[in-house]
């Protein structure tokens, strides 16, 4: 496999990589704020460095429609929000009418309240809500664990050829790679050979934050790449 290239990740390498990337501005660091909070569930939120990529992702592919399972506090709601292209909406799911009351109170900060739908119901029954022909831009699955695989073949049909799949947690901690480790971790492995096996996308796990699969859905005229 070759010699490891990675960095140990510091806490002052970290702050040095939110620096130099989009770090946050006033309303992001309030939600953060608030989010801790909460104690031991603010692990929850996404870092900083991740809500950049997802803002920079949104751009990309100038998402008009993007669509978020799990929703928690917001942060990465906001930052996706923030992507949008002209008119483009974030169509977000929570089952958590307590935290997702602390993400509406972030976003009516940051002006962008209008451009965000909550569904307030098992994120499977939105899902299959959605018209079946592809719409969806970008999506991005941050939730419960043993849904993932669910959440993914309903949304790889909805999304547009083109379009991109964001998956967070597909590390677990470091367990996922432990067949020993059973509960969510197992979730996850299933996930990730499930995500493997799909020869609609094009798709690469990257060790940012608790890992995050990147996948893109091919052009019609493209097939799978070689």
């Amino acid at each position: 496999m070759g010699a490891s290239k990675d960095v140990e990740l510091t806490d002052e390498l970290h702050a040095y990589i939110v620096d130099h990337g989009l770090p946050p501005d006033g309303v992001a660091q309030w939600l953060i704020g608030r989010t801790q909070e909460l104690g031991s569930v603010a692990e929850m939120q996404i870092p900083p460095e991740q809500g950049a990529l997802l803002t920079l992702l949104a751009r990309l592919v100038r998402a008009r429609l993007i669509v978020e399972v799990g929703t928690f506090t917001g942060y990465s709601t906001l930052c996706l929000a923030r992507g949008l292209a002209t008119g483009g909406r974030v169509l977000t799911c929570d089952l958590s009418a307590e935290w997702t009351s602390i993400a509406q109170q972030a976003w009516r900060q940051a002006d962008l309240a209008d451009r965000i739908e909550v569904h307030l119901r098992p994120a499977a029954e939105t899902l299959a809500s959605l018209p079946e022909e592809p719409v969806v831009d970008l999506a991005f699955i941050d939730a419960d664990k043993p849904g993932y695989i669910g959440y993914w073949d309903l949304l790889v049909p909805r999304l547009v050829p083109g379009g991109v799949l964001a998956v967070d947690n597909v590390l677990y901690g470091g367990t996922v790679a432990d067949p020993r480790v059973v509960g969510n971790a197992a979730a996850i492995r299933a996930f990730n050979d499930h995500v493997r096996a799909d020869s609609r996308m094009d798709a690469v796990l990257l060790p940012i934050a608790d890992g995050l699969t990147l996948a893109r859905k091919h052009d019609d005229t493209s097939g799978a790449s070689t």
